[in-house]
C-alpha cells in the first residue's frame, strides 16, 4: 500500500514509523530484525530501509603507488525490503538514490523493487563521498533529486529509457521526498529550498519526509511557508533523538541542523551517556506530543539501527 493510502487511512490520527540502516557487510538480517521485533507493537504501515552508496578507499601498493578500490559498507536494501514485507507484512520503503547511480541502473533498480511489488520509494540525492569535497553525480547520472524523481514517475506512465520497448508495464511507484526546515546545507536560503521542493513535486514528488530537528517551530513555520507557496502534499516530520554526548557536536555537523540551547544545557549537565539517553527520550518525547497535537499525518524516526530509545518514546506517544 502507499504511503499516500495509509495517510488516508488513518483519517487525521498520527501514525508511527521509522527508518533502519542495512547492516554493515559481514552482518546478517538477523541484527535487523532484532532491533525491528520490539517497534512493531506500535503497528507501523512502512519501515524505511536506507542505501548507502560505495566509498572509495586507497590501498598503497608495493611499488608505492596508490590502488584506488571501491567498497560498499552497507549493501543489501533490496533484500532487506523483500525480508520485511515477507516477515512483517508491513510495506518497506527504500531509498533510492542519485549518486552511484547511472540512468540505465536506476531503471534496473526500480525494475527490481516493481516485481517484489513493493509500492514506495524515496528518491535523494544523496550526499558527496568522503573523499569528493561536492556532490559529483554518476556519469549518465542524475545530478538532482527531481530528476531522479521524473525518471520514476517516467516509469509509473510506461516510459523506459529504451524507447523502442513496446506496450511497456507501468509501474506505480508512490514518490517521497526529503525536505528540511532548517534548509538543505548547500542551499543559498530557505525559500530556494521551497523553490526546487516544489519542481520534485512537479515532477511527481507525492509526499514529504523533513530532515531531522529538534525545534518543533522550525518544523511548523517550514509547513507554514510551504502551504503559503501552494505545496499542500504530506509533510511528514522526523525526529531523532540524542542518545551520547558526542551528538552535541556530531548531529549539528553531520546533518546541518541547531540543537535548542535548553537541550544543550540538559545534555551538558549530564555525568555519563546512559543519563543523556535520558535526557534525549524525554525531549523527542516532549516533540512526538507536541507535533500529535498538530496533527502530523505520521512522526517518522531515525533510529540509527537501534530500537530502545525509539521503543521508550513511542510507548509514551502511540
Amino acid at each position: 500500500m502507499k504511503v499516500t493510502e495509509h495517510i488516508q487511512n488513518g483519517k487525521g490520527k498520527t501514525q508511527f514509523s521509522f527508518e533502519i540502516l542495512p547492516p554493515l557487510k559481514g552482518e546478517n538480517i538477523h541484527s535487523i530484525f532484532k532491533n525491528i521485533d520490539p517497534l512493531m507493537e506500535f503497528k507501523p504501515p512502512y519501515i524505511n530501509v536506507t542505501y548507502h552508496r560505495e566509498e572509495y578507499v586507497y590501498n598503497e601498493m608495493p611499488n608505492g603507488l596508490l590502488e584506488k578500490r571501491v567498497v560498499r559498507k552497507r549493501p543489501g536494501t533490496v533484500g532487506i525490503c523483500a525480508a520485511i514485507q515477507n516477515k512483517y507484512d508491513v510495506d518497506a520503503v527504500p531509498h533510492i538514490l542519485c549518486g552511484g547511480f547511472t540512468k540505465e541502473e536506476t531503471e534496473d533498480f526500480l525494475i527490481d523493487i516493481g516485481f517484489l511489488e513493493i509500492d514506495n520509494v524515496m528518491a535523494l540525492r544523496g550526499d558527496a563521498v568522503k573523499s569528493e569535497t561536492y556532490f559529483k553525480p554518476e556519469k549518465k547520472g542524475h545530478s538532482y533529486a527531481c530528476d531522479l524523481v521524473s525518471q520514476i514517475n517516467d516509469l509509473n506512465k510506461g516510459r523506459y529509457l529504451d524507447k523502442e520497448l513496446q506496450n511497456s508495464t507501468p509501474t506505480n511507484f508512490c514518490i517521497g521526498v526529503a525536505a528540511y526546515p532548517e534548509k538543505h546545507m548547500e542551499s543559498p536560503n530557505i525559500e530556494s529550498d521551497i523553490h526546487f521542493l516544489k519542481k520534485k513535486i512537479s515532477n511527481g514528488a507525492q509526499y514529504i519526509v523533513t530532515q531531522m530537528f529538534f525545534d518543533n517551530e522550525k518544523y511548523f513555520k517550514f509547513v507554514e511557508k510551504c502551504r503559503n507557496e501552494g505545496i499542500t502534499i504530506p509533510i511528514i516530520p522526523g525526529i531523532k533523538p540524542i542518545s551520547i554526548h558526542k551528538h552535541l557536536n556530531v548531529v549539528p555537523h553531520r546533518f546541518h541542523v541547531d540543537l535548542p540551547e535548553a537541550l544543550i544545557k540538559e545534555v551538558l549537565k549530564c555525568k555519563d551517556n546512559s543519563q543523556v539517553r535520558e535526557v534525549g527520550i524525554e525531549w523527542s518525547i516532549q516533540q512526538s506530543k507536541e507535533l500529535v497535537a498538530a496533527g502530523a499525518p505520521f512522526i517518522h524516526y531515525y533510529s540509527m539501527g537501534k530500537s530502545s530509545n525509539i521503543k521508550a518514546i513511542a510507548s509514551e506517544v502511540f
